[in-house]
């Protein structure tokens, strides 16, 4: 390893030493800058948006205690119970933003809600709603769907796949009564209107009737509709006589979503890189917070109409969807980096149309369930969209190409590691016309490699490049090579290459597929788990990304792309791309490493089979008989060497 080179990695190491401090000190400004406005907020007592600034407060610095306290404080002042700092069982940490989740003692508390007193306290016996998909488990306290379960799905460690569960979720309304009362529908108790626990949906679609009353005649109604064999709930919401209960000119209420989403996948980082929020504006495009974000708080504020939003890990999503649409919405991604059992803090607040003066009604559905294209699309709306396949051609090359002949193959073979494979045959047979040329050229410039050395040794001193460089393209061009002729069909393949990197992570039906010694093809394939951490590379080693890497640099030593052997420097940095990426698909989905390494053996093999279309002999008489002709200058060059001369530089003779 040279001079330069060790520079090199000192220098990295040190960007990444600032990086650290500068991101440090940004996270604090970011802190105060937010308590400064939350004070503000308290001392002018506009208590409602001064404690969403404290929560947001607690995403940059967790635990801060005159925070917590801060919020509590609030709490009692708005008529919300304060809740006990919620402990992680496992690591005894505290879990950022659970003082957000419902109040345990909301219903024994010694406060009045005017007309929803009597909604105060009532049972706690949950209502089973399930078909042959999916099992809801519905609580009277906040009329909310308190846990899903996914039926023919089961966590990395074969435990029952449960979306949310308990107090992880928030679900509903919060406004103000006529009487200034603050009301979270969440925490308080709607009655059934069937007295059914249980009810198992087989032939035809059955439903769920919960009211909250308020008053003696008004009432807020939800009804969840499951039909068989689906993923979604339909969901209906009526309001009916509160024109003595909320104000006449509300013309919209808050429907508040809180979600702690739980890790399903044995790569946590992984999966942390494909768990968002996204959302669609109202008869336009699907947007949604930024995938693989590291930051600890994001946060949209969404001024125009919305048709949906969905809360989604890899390869599950919960997602509110509206059948008109929601008038505004604010949403926010909080890294709950302290707990081992939370991948992230995800919160959605959505404007509904309301009307207390009418009997008011809002349409919704709620899809819970897989993130598989064909089952999205079946429920309209671009829901598909929530598969991140890539942008632009990329993403034209996943949906048109690469899905189709993946769907195919899936209907006659039963492996997938066997449907990767005649995968990636195929897409190299396509690809043939492209790399044949390619492969000629470097098989032709391989010939010719002794005699590039010698050129090296022809002009040792780097003041000497460009007659190197010089000698070089003459050289080629006397054998009939044009070093550039491989080059844009090899450029033409790398949207293929972009699009596996797209592919693989986000395609559930790898998940829990074994193939040879990987467990699971949607994560990384572990053959030793290590007693440390290195940074980036990980905890384990993954043997399908060993053997990428390997064949990768047995690939490029046979195409001559390590670099001469005047230009150590250059050699070493050649060495050291495939050693980066090695490093970080270790925690990749196996999936696409074991289909880069297929694909490197067979780029290899090709090569070979163009070796032999090939006649070194051919390929060395034609640049002997070439070198008796004059070479024939370019117009370019002649412009070049033109110029040079008005310089007063003189151009190398031939």
């Amino acid at each position: 390893m040279d001079k330069n080179t060790i520079t090199g990695l000192v220098l990295i190491f040190l960007i990444f030493i600032a990086f650290s401090i500068y991101n440090s000190s940004r996270l604090n400004k970011s802190y105060e800058k937010i308590i400064e406005v939350a004070d503000s907020l308290y001392a002018r007592g506009d208590m409602e948006n001064a404690r969403a600034e404290y929560i947001n407060a607690l995403r940059f610095k967790p635990n801060k205690p005159e925070v917590v306290a801060k919020v509590n404080e609030i709490n009692q002042i708005l008529g919300f119970a304060p809740r006990p700092v919620e402990q992680d069982t496992t690591s005894k940490t505290q879990i950022p933003g659970s003082e957000l989740l419902p109040a345990k003692d909301t219903a024994t508390a010694e406060i009045s809600l005017g007309a929803f007193s009597d909604a105060m306290k009532g049972s706690d016996d949950l209502i089973t709603l399930e078909n042959d998909k999916i099992e809801l488990k519905i609580s009277p306290k906040g009329g909310r769907v308190y846990s899903v379960r996914l039926k023919e799905y089961r966590t990395w460690d074969k435990r029952d796949l449960v979306l949310f569960s308990g107090d992880s979720t928030v679900f509903g309304f919060n406004f103000f009564t006529l009487d200034n009362r603050a009301i979270q529908t969440n925490n308080l108790y709607f009655t059934p209107v069937d007295e059914r626990k249980n009810i198992s949906v087989s032939s035809q679609p059955e439903s769920v009737t919960l009211r909250l009353k308020a008053g003696e005649e008004g009432f807020i109604e939800y009804k969840y509709t499951l039909a068989p064999g689906k993923y979604s709930v339909d969901f209906m919401i009526a309001f009916r006589s509160l024109e003595n209960v909320i104000a006449s000119n509300q013309k919209s209420l808050t429907l508040d979503w809180r979600m702690y989403i739980p890790q399903q996948e044995q790569g946590r980082q992984n999966e942390e890189n494909y768990t968002t929020i996204k959302f669609k504006y109202y008869q336009d495009d699907v947007d949604g917070l930024r995938l693989r974000s590291t930051k600890e708080l994001e946060k949209t504020d969404i001024t125009t109409k919305l048709s949906w939003v969905a809360f989604q890990d890899q390869f599950f999503s919960s997602v509110l969807i509206s059948n008109e649409f929601f008038l505004n919405g604010s949403v926010t991604s909080t890294r709950t980096v302290n707990s081992p059992k939370y991948l992230r803090y995800f919160t959605a607040e959505l404007g509904v149309p309301f009307d207390p003066a009418t009997e008011s009604n809002l349409s919704l559905k709620l899809y819970y369930g897989p993130n598989h294209i064909s089952t999205l699309r079946k429920e309209g709306l671009e829901l598909e969209k929530l598969v991140f396949l890539g942008k632009n051609i990329i993403g034209w090359i996943n949906r048109f190409v690469i899905i189709p002949i993946f769907n195919w193959l899936e209907k006659y073979i039963g492996s997938y590691g066997i449907i990767i494979l005649i995968l990636t045959i195929i897409i190299k047979i396509v690809l043939l016309p492209l790399t044949f040329k390619s492969y000629q050229s470097q098989a032709k410039m391989l010939v010719l490699k002794p005699l590039v050395d010698e050129l090296g040794k022809k002009f040792p001193r780097k003041e000497d490049a460009m007659k190197k460089q010089q000698a070089t393209m003459d050289l080629y061009k006397r054998a009939g090579v044009n070093p550039m002729g491989g080059c844009l069909p090899m450029l033409l393949q790398m949207p293929i290459l972009f699009a596996m990197f797209r592919f693989f992570p986000v395609s559930i039906e790898l998940r829990q597929e074994a193939f040879l010694w990987a467990k699971d093809l949607s994560t990384y394939d572990s053959i030793l788990t290590l007693p440390f951490k290195i940074p980036i590379y990980g905890d384990h080693v993954s043997l399908f990304t060993l053997l990428m890497t390997a064949s990768t640099l047995i690939t490029m030593k046979m195409t001559g792309s390590t670099g001469s052997s005047d230009q150590p420097g250059m050699k070493m940095m050649t060495y050291m791309m495939p050693v980066m990426f090695m490093l970080i698909l270790n925690n990749f989905s196996s999936g696409l490493t074991y289909y880069y390494f297929l694909a490197n053996i067979l780029t290899y093999i090709q090569n070979i089979i163009s070796k032999r279309f090939i006649d070194a002999s051919k390929v060395l008489a034609t640049l002997e008989e070439n070198k008796k002709k004059p070479l024939k200058k370019s117009k370019w060059q002649q412009r070049l060497e033109e110029a040079a001369r008005q310089r007063g530089i003189n151009p190398p003779k031939r």
